[in-house]
């Protein structure tokens, strides 16, 4: 597995000959972004960054991920359904956090009123690692699930062709077509227009909440595109713009500039900074209407760290799917060790253990979006100084996950054309679709394979860290 590409990554003449190409395929297949100088405007853009050639992933682990999608999309919208669970869980979070509490608050609220919501919709990713073990073998381990704003789904569907197209200009025809399709923004977009049309208005809208620097926009067009085809109008507005200008019928129908909105995708409001005082009472108009939130409040509380954290405790899982043993099983079998930081006994004794070894474990926030977990040097210090106070409930702690570094040559608009030692993370799309008590659809769409050097612990595309990258089955 190390030494697939090494004949090229050991020619540094045709490595410099073959970037622009390479480049030159990203821009034709429209894998993009727009510039950090111009995030509002596409009048430049430049090629998203990725990997020069498709990284190694074991075919088993790639399919174990891929099985055990839809196990997870059955799970998260069950806990979607558990207040009470999530309440007891995220209790102590609730009080040290506030970005958490406001969330769960527009819960409860909405609650008491009767939710009038009778279509919902989840686009989830679950990534992964592969951890080297004692003996050598990979491992799939979970690093998270997002429930919201998961991305991507759009660029991750042109990029195999691009590295088709490399590989086939080195004349290794057979492992060009070897490079799997990726339609994870065909089932993206089938999802959305499948709750568009359970809504049952087919004057009505979707509207893409987004954020107000949208420099990843045309991952999101791929999308807007999917819909189009369908016939499903598309508009896009930001939090802002529904306190302004949104509204609520008697029968809470959300309206906004002339416009019934159908289903709300979330493209933002999935960190504190998301949020004005205008823009939470956006959030609270958008729960409580009859549209589709894509995600709901309880949805986002089910991808925090602490209820990941939460299910790896024994008979957990088993409350939740208690009709499917055998996806509990699956779901198991990709959990690392991951630990509570609560006040306690327990809590003190992950303290302890952490401390006196830091380069084992990640200690990490309720946060989505990269670059927010704490390693090492920087995990010891937090937790030296929250671990006699209420802060420290706010983390999770995790086993720290060790990949096996392989290289790979990771293409960066304006950066050095040069080889790195490299680890990948894979990340898994699904997608379901309930109408009141009945899951109409569930299904794995596609996945994502990011890259990035080993010199980076944390951090994804949008941070600027990892690169867009597709899986070479091995």
């Amino acid at each position: 597995m190390a030494d697939l590409w090494d004949d090229i990554y050991n020619d540094t003449k045709l490595l410099e000959e073959l970037a622009p190409i390479a480049i030159d395929a990203a821009l034709l297949q429209g894998v993009l972004m727009r510039t950090k100088e111009s995030p509002n405007s596409s009048d430049v853009v430049s090629f998203a960054p990725f990997a020069l050639l498709p990284s190694p992933v074991p075919k088993a682990l790639f399919e174990q991920a891929k099985c055990v999608q839809e196990d997870f999309n059955t799970l998260v919208d069950r806990i979607s359904q558990d207040t009470s669970f999530l309440e007891q869980v995220l209790s102590s979070t609730i009080k040290v956090d506030d970005f958490i509490r406001r969330l769960f608050a527009i819960h409860k609220q909405v609650q008491q009123e009767d939710c009038i919501q009778e279509v919902f919709l989840g686009i989830n990713r679950s990534d992964y690692m592969f951890d080297c073990r004692d003996d050598g073998t990979p491992a799939l381990k979970q690093i998270e699930i997002n429930t919201i704003a998961a991305s991507f789904g759009g660029l991750a569907s042109r990029t195999p062709a691009v590295h088709q197209h490399v590989l086939k200009f080195l004349r290794k025809s057979e492992e060009s077509s070897s490079i799997l399709t990726n339609d994870a923004v065909e089932g993206i977009g089938w999802g959305i227009a499948h709750a568009w049309a359970l809504y049952g208005s087919v004057d009505a809208t979707v509207m893409f909440l987004v954020e107000n620097e949208q420099r990843n926009i045309l991952d999101q067009r791929f999308i807007e595109a999917e819909l189009c085809k369908r016939n499903v109008r598309v508009i896009r507005r930001r939090l802002a713009d529904v306190f302004e200008r949104g509204t609520l019928d008697e029968e809470r129908h959300l309206f906004i500039d002339g416009y019934e909105v159908a289903v709300a995708y979330f493209r933002t409001g999935y960190v504190p900074q998301d949020y004005t005082e205008q823009d939470w009472e956006a959030r609270l108009m958008l729960e409580r209407s009859r549209a589709v939130k894509c995600p709901d409040v309880p949805t986002q509380l089910v991808g925090t760290k602490k209820v990941q954290q939460e299910l790896s405790r024994p008979q957990i899982l088993e409350k939740f799917l208690p009709d499917k043993p055998e996806a509990v099983a699956r779901i198991r079998e990709t959990f690392t060790g991951l630990y509570s930081l609560d006040i306690g006994e327990e809590g003190d004794e992950a303290v302890r253990v952490a401390l006196a070894n830091p380069d084992q474990f990640v200690l990490k926030p309720q946060r989505e979006g990269g670059g927010n977990n704490l390693y090492g040097e920087e995990l010891k210090e937090k937790l030296q100084e929250c671990k006699d106070s209420e802060e420290r409930t706010s983390y999770i702690l995790m086993d720290k996950i060790n990949p096996k570094p392989l290289k790979n040559c990771l293409l960066r608009a304006g950066g050095r054309v040069q080889i790195s030692e490299c680890i990948s993370e894979l990340g898994m799309f699904g997608v379901y679709v309930r109408h009141r008590e009945q899951m109409i659809y569930n299904d794995q769409v596609g996945h994502l394979l990011r890259t990035k050097a080993i010199e980076h612990s944390d951090g994804g595309v949008a941070a600027g860290v990892a690169v867009l990258d597709n899986p070479y089955l091995v």
